[in-house]
């Protein structure tokens, strides 16, 4: 599924991108893993599913999704997803009863996005679920790691799609807090990974982040053909993409 994906991004996305300074944990942690992320657009789950398979290859991934939603892409389904209705009493209590046989063992990453529902980037503050400070009562040994989502059209036909990872904290961390402090402490963290991304993401610039998934450049169709057509008869190189310019 992670090569389906990986085309599907490639054919609709201009790129995948992360920034240099928002790398994931590099040593794995003694407990389980936590990735907490803003949820700005349908491409979340595609883009979630990548980052899994390129950081975290060999552990097991899980994310609570809509039921509703689960119900209609039954695909996610098979790659860990598990239905959850957060807007009911039963719904929250199925999720903390999943959430608790997930990080009952080290090597598992739930990725969840805490938001609950579609959101704009820019919104503050994100009002993340409670839910997601409440794992850390299940789970006094897993490591909790904002994960910041972005979108933006730059140069070329295709959307950039932005992540970055920030410092995580351990649940024992959290659990030193009183409760309505753990959310703030976790909403504080992702806000701000999101906003060092969204300077990142104005500057326009490619060099702040590294390409995981290049995706078709140029415009396509009649305007790359005319193009490709004068690069022939000029003896220039085409090559696609506004960023690139036609070399000669």
């Amino acid at each position: 599924m992670g090569v389906y994906f990986a085309r599907y991004v490639r054919r609709h996305l201009n790129a995948l991108r992360l920034a240099k300074w928002g790398q994931p944990p590099s040593a794995p942690a003694a407990g389980p893993v936590v990735i907490y992320c803003n949820h700005p657009a349908w491409w979340d789950a595609a883009v979630i599913i990548l980052l899994a398979q390129r950081f975290f290859p060999a552990a097991e991934s899980y994310a609570p999704f809509d039921a509703a939603m689960l119900a209609r892409y039954r695909i996610f389904a098979r790659m860990g997803a598990f239905g959850v209705d957060l807007d009911s009493p039963r719904g929250a209590a199925s999720f903390m009863a999943a959430s608790r046989k997930i990080l009952e063992r080290p090597g598992r990453v739930m990725w969840i996005t805490a938001q609950g529902r579609f959101s704009d980037v820019r919104e503050r503050p994100l009002a993340l679920r409670p839910g997601v400070a409440r794992l850390a009562e299940l789970a006094p040994d897993a490591l909790f790691v904002p994960l910041a989502l972005d979108y933006a059209f730059w140069d070329e036909r295709g959307a950039e799609a932005c992540a970055a990872f920030g410092p995580g904290i351990p649940a024992r961390d959290l659990l030193a807090l009183p409760r309505p402090d753990r959310l703030a402490r976790l909403e504080a963290d992702l806000t701000a990974t999101l906003d060092r991304l969204g300077a990142d993401v104005r500057s326009r610039d490619p060099a702040r982040f590294a390409s995981l998934l290049d995706g078709r450049r140029g415009v396509g169709g009649v305007y790359d053909a005319w193009h490709r057509l004068v690069a022939a008869l000029t003896g220039r190189r085409f090559v696609a993409g506004h960023r690139e310019g036609r070399a000669p």
